[in-house]
């Protein structure tokens, strides 16, 4: 038996091709990434992904001015939750819960798209998320005056869990286009790394993480602004952000091939 090789960078199938592998975490360490999600789950340029944190700004700003609950982050709903019942407010504190679940139906969705039966017929689907985003956004915007807080707030949350689901990596780092929390730490991270070790590879990550933080503060400032302006219409742009998603994700897609059959 051959000893094992710990300085191994890269182990290889039996195909000849490297093993695929993606960094978790923890610095340093190594997961092994099924190769459906390494294709299902990217933002493939910047400009994907600034488009994607742009909308999930605006969303957020939308769903806590209208409706006092996060869209995004369910942090934040979770401690809401939590003080009101403290308080013994159970009614109040119930409000928080259709969001809750409605995140969970959105990763559950994307997980969906990704079996063998609905593969076959969402051959992409990071495309068949943004469409149903598109969709339930518009929707949204369509709906009657007297239509309940909870289930507009819960198709909300669906749609920012869709895509936090769809698209997990900016180019090669992962990332979330919906909240900042882990976004700033990777941001800081490879600051310090670019600064210290003059890694180059790590300052264009700050670079982009950066530029993602900062579209999404953006996003939420004009969310803000919008929805004092527009009220529920403002939803319909959201929608129409998530279209220019959609084309750009194919936009990113084509040139890829196009790249890679040069």
């Amino acid at each position: 038996m051959q000893p094992h090789d710990a300085g191994a960078s890269a182990r290889k199938t039996d195909a000849g091709e490297p093993e695929p592998r993606l960094t978790d975490g923890r610095v340093g360490t190594l997961v092994r990434e099924r190769p459906h999600e390494k294709q299902g789950a990217m933002a493939h340029t910047l400009h994907l992904g600034a488009l994607l944190a742009l909308t999930g700004g605006a969303l957020d700003a939308y769903g806590f001015i209208r409706y006092g609950v996060f869209t995004n982050a369910q942090t934040g709903n979770f401690v809401l939750l939590a003080i009101s019942a403290a308080r013994g407010r159970w009614q109040h504190a119930l409000r928080y819960a259709p969001p809750i679940l409605a995140f969970v139906g959105g990763v559950l969705t994307v997980e969906a798209l990704k079996r063998p039966r609905l593969a076959a017929l969402f051959r992409h689907p990071q495309r068949a998320a943004l469409v149903l985003e598109v969709v339930v956004l518009a929707g949204v915007g369509l709906l009657p005056g007297g239509t309940p807080d909870l289930l507009v707030t819960a198709l909300i949350v669906f749609t920012s869990s869709v895509q936090f689901s769809a698209f997990r990596t900016l180019v090669d780092t992962a990332a979330s286009t919906t909240m900042t929390t882990a976004n700033l730490r990777t941001a800081a991270q490879n600051a310090y790394l670019a600064l210290v070790d003059h890694d180059r590879e790590a300052a264009r990550r700050a670079r982009h993480f950066l530029v993602v933080i900062g579209v999404f503060l953006t996003g939420a400032l004009a969310g803000a602004w919008l929805t004092a302006l527009l009220g529920t219409r403002a939803i319909w742009i959201a929608a129409a952000l998530v279209a220019v998603c959609l084309f750009r994700n194919l936009r990113d897609e084509r040139q890829g091939r196009a790249g890679s059959t040069a």
